[in-house]
């Protein structure tokens, strides 16, 4: 760590203090910069670095809500509006007990970084609140979300602050939001994205995190060529990225072999095919059930609980070509990194954010493995929604092939614009140094436009 970098993360760790998850994104970020730091010295003189880990606003609020006992609950509700220099603040709302201020300042300051490198004209922000909607009935979600928008609302708008879904922000919580919204400023617009299609909504958002994950990492396969047909894929977590994830692997000919929860993983060796990936999104999206029902219906196939107490995930020990980790942050460390390397994984493309430690990390840049970074490889969801407010906009709902189409090829042009600028800063391969540098560039030259500010 160079002199530079380990003065700056002294300041951002004393400013910041109990947020290491917020460190962790922004140590990652700076490192990757030094070379571009150095030359571009305007940058330094006018503190983009300094102003760009500073968020532009934050707002904490509280959230009381009745569950259907009569009960009273108080939740944190937050939003953090990051950076809008290249548009208005865009980032979902994750609804997870793990939810601190610390994780959301992580996942705005990535999202800063990936809107940029989507091209489309996005700031950075995220929010979201310690309810936990599982295990909760669909009228204790609505009256969470009633309350949670009773806040927000005043802080969000299409040409301000446009939020999105994340963990446990589907499209139940999503419609809650927006009628209360709706109802709060008598406004039908753009104000959310991953709204039903009959309401808004576009076409593949749902699909468009893991399908471009995938298209990601079929890009990155190209540059050795090679493609998915036939690779072997480990998939971690179930949810709404994973599924999808899958769904394309299993479209482009590869043999999906995993899904997981935060309880345990199954791996089938069969393959999961399109009709088992029909039963997992049943059982997840309408049935909330765990995994381990997978064995109940197919029985040849692998079941584990993951014990959190042991320093690696046996999941990242199942063979494969490709690791798609779909679930959350820091779910690959070092040792699972080099589990992953040893047994033969030369390809990682991230649909979570920051699944990988900064020790992972380093693994799989010394092992020279095509390595996506969450920051290029998830954007597509991202991008995605910033289809759906162009939409909006227009009046305008698109076909699934069009939307599919602009999805490919944003994610065709992300990969090139950090392929390119890894080799333009003389680290060819590294798509790490080159997803940061090209999405610092595009916001730090607007600020520089935009002045003191």
């Amino acid at each position: 760590m160079s002199t530079f970098v380990k003065d700056f993360m002294q300041d951002v760790i004393a400013k910041n203090p109990e947020q290491k998850e917020f460190h962790q994104a922004v140590e990652e970020v700076v490192e990757s910069l030094v070379p571009c730091l150095d030359r571009h010295p305007e940058f330094r003189k006018a503190k983009i670095l300094e102003r760009i880990v500073e968020p532009e606003r934050i707002v904490m609020f509280r959230v009381p809500w009745q569950d259907d006992r009569g009960e009273v609950h108080v939740n944190r509700g937050m939003r953090v509006e990051f950076n809008s220099a290249i548009g208005p603040y865009k980032g979902g709302l994750r609804f997870h007990p793990s939810v601190n201020l610390g994780i959301i300042k992580f996942l705005g300051f990535e999202q800063i970084f990936k809107n940029a490198l989507t091209t489309l004209p996005m700031g950075g922000g995220k929010g979201g609140s310690d309810f936990d909607p599982k295990g909760k009935s669909d009228s204790e979600v609505m009256r969470f979300c009633q309350s949670f928008m009773n806040e927000l609302y005043r802080h969000i708008g299409e040409f301000i602050d446009v939020p999105a879904g994340d963990i446990g922000v589907g499209g139940r919580e999503i419609g809650f939001l927006f009628g209360q919204y709706k109802r709060l400023t008598r406004r039908f617009e753009g104000v959310l994205t991953g709204k039903g299609l009959n309401w808004g909504g576009s076409l593949i958002r749902p699909e468009a995190t893991g399908y471009g994950q995938v298209y990601f990492a079929e890009e990155m396969l190209k540059t050795r060529g090679k493609s998915l047909k036939g690779m072997r894929c480990v998939v971690s977590g179930s949810g709404n990225v994973a599924q999808f994830a899958a769904e394309k692997c299993i479209q482009l000919g590869a043999k999906v072999l995993t899904f997981s929860d935060s309880n345990g993983f199954i791996v089938d060796e069969e393959g999961i095919t399109a009709e088992k990936l029909a039963f997992v999104m049943d059982l997840k999206n309408n049935k909330r059930g765990r995994i381990r029902e997978y064995k109940n219906k197919y029985p040849k196939a692998h079941y584990e609980d993951i014990d959190p107490k042991k320093n690696f995930n046996p999941l990242w020990q199942v063979k494969c070509d490709v690791a798609l980790p779909s679930a959350t942050q820091n779910e690959i460390n070092e040792v699972d990194a080099n589990n992953l390397v040893k047994n033969g994984c030369f390809c990682v493309s991230e649909g979570a954010n920051m699944p990988t430690t900064a020790a992972g990390v380093n693994v799989f840049l010394e092992a020279k493995i095509l390595y996506g970074p969450g920051k290029a490889a998830n954007a597509g969801g991202v991008a995605t929604s910033g289809l759906e407010m162009s939409q909006n906009a227009l009046r305008l709902s698109w076909s699934r092939e069009e939307v599919d189409q602009r999805l490919h090829n944003i994610m065709i042009n992300i990969h090139e614009n950090c392929r390119r600028t890894a080799e333009q800063y003389g680290q060819p391969g590294n798509y790490v140094l080159g997803a940061n540098i090209a999405g610092f560039l595009k916001v730090a030259n607007a600020m520089m436009d935009q002045g003191l500010v």
